[in-house]
């Protein structure tokens, strides 16, 4: 019983990590699945050592939390008053936000290679954007994010053009389900059409905003550990 155990295991780790794109995922996804087997295998030799082993997990869970992504970025916070307003203030501008939340390891895989693109594609006619629907659940409702324990919709890439949404990863289907999709770094910049909608932003800027750039490097602020905006709002 213990061995088809493992092999049951050993089977959805590989099929989970077909969707991994990055080390730390295999690696999460290796460890949580084999907590779940110690956890069936502790059972199976004695109830109170499986309520023991149990707990210490659920503890654990909950005291420590995964690591935030604190490196460089050209992203601007929103909040549920805000994102509205920023997305109407000027239609000329191009936006690509990010529906996130701290929980999901999904959307914490996805914030260095969001913030790669950030720093890559930033200019005056395409801005990045994140909100977190975690914290903010009228967003999630307004712009129809699940924010589910087992929602497949986190994160969601929403491009905005004059205002308006043109645009989402992952799809929706007719039945309200997200549509698997990959969230890697050659994927956003295929599906969004990121060089091509960058070299328009940067034709339609005004003159006055044609002048040279600051390195996105230099231009970039960290944020706090809690998920405040990691630049000024």
């Amino acid at each position: 019983r213990e061995v088809e155990i493992l092999m049951f295991l050993s089977a959805i780790v590989m099929m989970k990590n077909r969707r991994s794109i990055t080390v730390e995922q295999h690696i999460g996804n290796i460890f949580m699945f084999s907590k779940v087997a110690n956890a069936i295998l502790f059972f199976r030799l004695d109830i109170r050592m499986g309520l023991l082993y149990l707990t210490l997990c659920i503890v654990f869970l909950m005291t420590c939390k995964p690591p935030l992504y604190m490196g460089p970025e050209y992203i601007k916070y929103f909040s549920d008053k805000t994102i509205d307003e920023e997305l109407e203030r000027d239609k000329r501008v191009t936006w690509i936000v990010e529906f996130f939340a701290n929980w999901s390891s999904e959307c914490q895989s996805f914030a260095p290679i969001f913030a790669d693109l950030s720093l890559k594609y930033n200019c005056s006619g395409l801005h990045f954007g994140k909100v977190d629907v975690g914290r903010y659940t009228d967003v999630s409702t307004r712009y129809k994010v699940s924010t589910s324990p087992l929602t497949k919709q986190l994160p969601t890439l929403i491009l905005f053009q004059g205002g308006t949404e043109t645009m989402r990863r992952p799809q929706i289907d007719k039945k309200g389900r997200a549509v698997s999709w990959t969230f890697s770094e050659e994927n956003v910049i295929r599906e969004f059409n990121l060089n091509e909608l960058y070299q328009k932003a940067k034709k339609q800027s005004k003159p006055r905003e044609e002048g040279p750039e600051e390195p996105p490097g230099l231009q970039a602020a960290t944020g706090h550990p809690d998920g405040e905006p990691k630049k000024d709002k």
